[in-house]
């Protein structure tokens, strides 16, 4: 089956992000750059972080090249001095910060019992605690100050357990409780938090898995295909626009009905 991803990307109104500074962690690839490209291409100001320099200027370079204003810097979301620095980087030279998308992340597939101390610790700290670093920063730099911003946080399908990945289930179960809190406890500074969770996607991340990883993973989607970076940015780009302004807390799942399971295959 095709996918209608370029359809869903002519939904938006021209010009709808105007004037909007978005942070995008992860923007170097994958959903991260798909996010940004949709955003650029509705008149946000653009910056892009990750671990990477050489993809983070390459996407940088596609990016301008599109006409987009775009800060591109290395930044390591585990390390708060780092993601303290990029941020204020961001408010200073792009002229604000309106937008987060918290898209950082990273494991690997393994059974429970194979997974070292270590590998768990790595995988919890880059998506879940360093999720809680960008956050952080944002919000006590420049949205509580502001008394407004977006924080729209990427999950995953978490919604069967996360057999094969538990470090990652694990992880981005606490970012979604951690999205429901935020939401309540930032209300009062008219900061919106929500987040999306993603199923099967074709991207960089996804192609470096298993081939009957991602074969078992379309049998378990009733849509019966995988999903693409650019569907997941029109999701994105919905709850940062204006059509959003009173969903706050929530998680948008996009998923192809995977989290509800496939009885069909059974």
């Amino acid at each position: 089956m095709e996918s209608p991803a370029a359809e869903t990307q002519r939904i938006f109104a021209p010009g709808i992000l105007r004037d909007q500074v978005a942070l995008i962690t992860g923007g170097g690839s994958g959903i991260g750059l798909a996010t940004a490209h949709e955003m650029v291409r509705l008149g946000a100001r653009v910056a892009i972080c990750g671990r990477a320099p050489g993809k983070l200027e390459a996407a940088a370079a596609a990016l301008r090249a599109a006409g987009g204003q775009v800060l591109a810097r290395p930044c390591d979301i585990r390390e708060p001095a780092e993601v303290e620095a990029f941020v204020a980087a961001v408010a200073g030279e792009l002229g604000g910060l309106d937008i987060v998308v918290n898209n950082a992340g990273g494991q690997f597939p393994s059974p429970a019992q194979h997974i070292s101390p270590n590998g768990f610790l790595a995988v919890v700290k880059n998506n879940l605690v360093g999720t809680f670093h960008v956050c952080r920063e944002v919000a006590n730099q420049v949205m509580i100050p502001a008394k407004r911003g977006r924080i729209i946080n990427v999950i995953a399908n978490i919604y069967r357990g996360f057999p094969g990945m538990m470090h990652t289930g694990a992880a981005r179960a606490g970012v979604e409780n951690m999205t429901m809190s935020l939401a309540v406890e930032w209300a009062q500074f008219g900061i919106l938090v929500n987040a999306v969770a993603p199923g099967l996607i074709l991207s960089s991340g996804t192609r470096q898995y298993p081939p009957q990883l991602l074969e078992r993973g379309i049998r378990e989607t009733p849509i019966g295909r995988a999903g693409t970076c650019e569907e997941v940015a029109a999701a994105i780009v919905f709850l940062a626009s204006p059509a959003a302004q009173f969903i706050t807390g929530a998680t948008l799942r996009l998923d192809g009905g995977q989290a509800l399971g496939n009885p069909w295959t059974a």
